[in-house]
């Protein structure tokens, strides 16, 4: 049996962190054992589903790097389907008609509430006898089995059992026609060939239910895993209010997929007390028996501590290529610089997201507005002014714009002031930076070019002999 799993999120709104974690262990075990992955639109909720959301979720599926096998495939273009098989399962008396008011079943729904009973439809259609009322459109139900049980082997969980005779008869079509979820669920994965259903723990409720409709159709039920649900750091269900949960939010403040994915693997899933995987390893050791039974606690801070691991030790090549979105952001055009791999070298060892990798790199684009007034104050004094003015005056004679000879020129001032290299570096840094940390003095100087570190002396230059005369 060829592996096949799938991800079907209802375009209701973004892909938020929860539906990123469920359609990466779907991944992975299907690239794990060989396998194929497919999308699915759930879209038959046709007051909510936007095409807004769907748009959201292909962008978050890419930037993620999760690339699906078969698909995007959608509910509403295979609403024939649905109906054929509605037809069937009536015409075999596995699915009725039923007729009761919305006033019958709230009245039964409050009697059996009263008696402290679970809600459920009492069957009173299921054995009609007397003609149809001709004003009513009915909604169809299944013919749920009323004995015997259904035992789920979920591999997370491991075997759960539920009772028939706590299973009402399901709506499977609504009134105006269109299928529920639990029916268009079932024939999908039927007709795709779905091996195995990996999703949230919230639909093991929805599990029994779809198998009793496969068993119906004569189809045998795919193996389940249910993963446990993520909450926040204040033990309460992830959401809004925790920050950032949209996938392509983490994008716009500057995470790296890479760390994104390696941090929502770790999220109910271990490998002795390994921390760190890239995607090959994860493929390699992720196994979905290994899931935690407990929820698991979603915390910012490590996210954040495995997105400055993967800056500081990813490919500069990767991080060029994301990290020119960012600079574009800046109104910063790239190409209008050095080679971006060569910024991201410099860069990797002092940023913790992307968003700050931009920021910092911004001077090498442009020049600054204003001096950082810490960093002014203490290294853009009067004592400054001559060894700017002599590191100028060698820098502009030098022919060689290399970070070797950049750094011997620094060095030859210092040595012929009787100073040491920072009484020279420090300020130079100001002037070139507007600020005092940057990377080491050679490379911050080739980085920015000649015409730019000349102009900006000059302008430090005039603002030392500025604040003397005031």
């Amino acid at each position: 049996m060829r592996v096949r799993t799938r991800f079907a999120p209802s375009p209701t709104g973004y892909l938020h962190i929860g539906g990123a974690r469920t359609a990466l262990f779907s991944w992975l075990y299907a690239r794990k054992h060989g396998g194929s992955f497919i999308l699915r639109i759930e879209d038959t909720d046709l007051e909510r589903s936007t095409a807004e959301s769907i748009n959201a979720i292909l962008e978050g599926m890419t930037w993620l790097g999760l690339e699906y096998d078969e698909g995007p495939f959608y509910q509403m273009e295979r609403m024939e389907r649905y109906q054929e098989v509605i037809q069937q399962l009536l015409d075999e008396g596995k699915a009725y008609h039923c007729y009761c008011s919305r006033e019958r079943l709230e009245m039964l729904r409050a009697k059996q509430m009263a008696r402290k009973e679970k809600p459920r439809y009492d069957g009173h259609c299921r054995q009609r006898t007397e003609p149809p009322p001709g004003d009513v459109k009915p909604v169809v139900r299944f013919r749920s089995p009323a004995e015997g049980a259904v035992v789920v082997e979920d591999m997370i969980r491991g075997r759960v059992v539920f009772s028939n005779a706590e299973l009402d008869d399901l709506i499977i079509a609504r009134s105006d026609g269109t299928p529920t979820y639990n029916l268009t669920v079932v024939v999908d994965d039927h007709d795709m060939g779905i091996t195995h259903v990996i999703r949230g723990d919230d639909h093991l409720n929805n599990t029994p239910r779809q198998i009793n409709i496969l068993r119906a159709l004569g189809a045998a039920p795919p193996a389940y895993a249910h993963v446990p649900m993520i909450l926040g750091e204040d033990g309460k269900r992830l959401s809004k209010r925790h920050g950032a949960v949209s996938v392509m939010q983490y994008h716009e403040q500057g995470y790296l997929p890479e760390a994104l994915l390696n941090y929502l693997v770790r999220l109910g899933w271990s490998h002795g007390d390994r921390e760190i995987f890239s995607l090959d390893e994860m493929i390699e050791l992720f196994d979905i028996r290994d899931v935690n039974h407990a929820a698991s606690t979603f915390n910012p801070g490590k996210l954040l501590w495995l997105n400055q691991y993967h800056i500081q030790h990813g490919s500069p090549e990767r991080i060029a290529h994301h990290l020119s979105w960012h600079l574009g952001r800046l109104d910063i055009d790239p190409a209008e610089g050095p080679p971006l791999v060569e910024v991201v070298r410099a860069m990797q060892g002092r940023a913790r997201t992307l968003v700050e990798m931009a920021e910092m790199s911004a001077f090498i684009y442009r020049d600054f507005e204003d001096y950082d007034p810490q960093a002014a104050k203490k290294h853009l004094r009067p004592a400054a002014e001559e060894p700017l003015q002599r590191v100028r005056e060698a820098l502009a004679a030098l022919e060689e714009w290399t970070a070797g000879r950049l750094h011997a020129v620094v060095e030859e001032v210092a040595r012929d002031l009787d100073v040491k290299m920072g009484k020279v570096a420090q300020p130079l840094r100001v002037a070139v930076c507007g600020r005092a940390a940057s990377p080491g003095i050679d490379v911050t100087l080739h980085l920015v070019g000649k015409q730019a570190t000349l102009r900006r002396i000059d302008r430090a230059l005039d603002y030392i002999r500025g604040r003397a005369a005031a």
